[in-house]
């Protein structure tokens, strides 16, 4: 059995353009979904947070018409009170990379505040890469990689191919006219050679040991290339 570094939002809220803070955190699909595929498959999952603190849940990710109706909004409500990981991460300043087989970040808005910024994930990230384990990330988790600078002042994704929650996903969502800023524009900022494909269907991309998925239909099948790659 190899342990799978999962990196979560500690972040409650996404602060918009004009000061608001929208109510977030980690997508429950998105988290569950490859937990069930990993652990499933033999693997430990550690999760680490900013600070260790427990990673809040985005309610909104429970609305039935995410879950396919009220007994699976029900049912994953239930999966995520029974993740015990979840409720007690370890502090994202004490990770060892050596420990681990596999790094994998969950998406959901709450991202976009914490991880988009943090320079301790982001140093994860660079030597990640470098290590050549899997790395997976979903949705808007790729805001991560915006932090990802390498000795040189580049940004370590920069020529990857990759994919992240996309424009017309977040104008649909309805969130994207009070942004800040739109993960997709960020990504191809930094000189990623950003994929997009329709808005909700899965979109996996592969480049190298680098996993990401589009958005949370994504989340299942990028856990899947993961797992090809551990095998």
């Amino acid at each position: 059995m190899s342990k799978i570094l999962f990196v979560m939002t500690g972040a409650d809220h996404w602060t918009l353009a004009d000061g608001t803070k929208h109510p977030t955190g980690f997508w429950a699909e998105e988290a569950v979904t490859p937990y069930q595929a990993f652990t499933a498959a033999g693997h430990e999952i550690v999760v680490t947070t900013p600070g260790g603190v427990v990673p809040p849940l985005d309610q909104g990710s429970l609305a039935p018409q995410f879950n396919g109706g009220e007994e699976g909004a029900k049912k994953m409500a239930d999966t995520i009170a029974s993740i015990s990981e979840i409720q007690h991460p370890i502090k994202l300043q004490d990770v060892d990379l050596d420990d681990y087989a596999a790094v994998f970040y969950p998406g959901g808005h709450g991202p976009m505040e914490d991880l988009a910024v943090d320079a301790t994930s982001g140093k994860l990230l660079v030597n990640a890469l470098a290590s050549g384990k899997p790395l997976g990330v979903v949705c808007h988790a790729p805001a991560a990689l915006l932090a990802a600078t390498r000795s040189d002042g580049g940004n370590a994704f920069s020529g990857y191919r990759l994919t992240g929650f996309s424009n017309a996903e977040e104008i649909q969502s309805g969130l994207a006219a009070g942004a800040k800023w739109l993960l997709q524009d960020r990504l191809v900022e930094i000189g990623a050679d950003y994929q997009e494909g329709e808005p909700w269907a899965p979109n996996v991309v592969v480049d190298r040991n680098l996993v990401t998925g589009q958005n949370p239909a994504s989340a299942g099948p990028a856990a899947a290339e993961m797992l090809k790659k551990l095998a």
